[in-house]
């Protein structure tokens, strides 16, 4: 019984960028993340112990973040997607969206997209 659970909108204020102004302030942007895993186990035993714990999944995601400083979404996209694969070994699939607000004044943001399966 393979379902999704994940995050929307987490908001990271981080550094990103490519340019001086962007490494020099940190500057918000947001993700959505959706792991795939059976959901069995915790649908009948109804203990966090059995599911993903999307908690654990923000704080590690924000954590990333907030230490790696990427220049590029496309890289940040493709390690947050790594780190929960690695991270949650019962996912059987992930997909990270990026986007980031304040990366082009005429669009309500700019953003990149990444599904990752073992």
């Amino acid at each position: 019984m393979t379902g999704t659970t994940g995050l929307k909108d987490l908001r990271v204020d981080c550094i990103i960028g490519i340019y001086p102004n962007e490494r020099a302030a940190e500057q918000t942007v947001v993700l959505d993340v959706e792991l795939d895993y059976d959901f069995a186990a915790p649908a009948s035993s109804d203990a966090i112990a059995d599911a993903v714990d999307y908690d654990a999944v923000a704080v590690s995601i924000t954590a990333l973040l907030k230490t790696a400083r990427f220049q590029l979404i496309e890289t940040m996209a493709e390690r947050a997607a790594a780190l929960l694969l690695a991270e949650v070994p019962v996912a059987t699939a992930v997909r990270v969206e990026v986007r980031k607000p304040a990366a082009v004044p005429a669009a309500a943001c700019s953003f990149v997209r990444v599904e990752r399966r073992r």
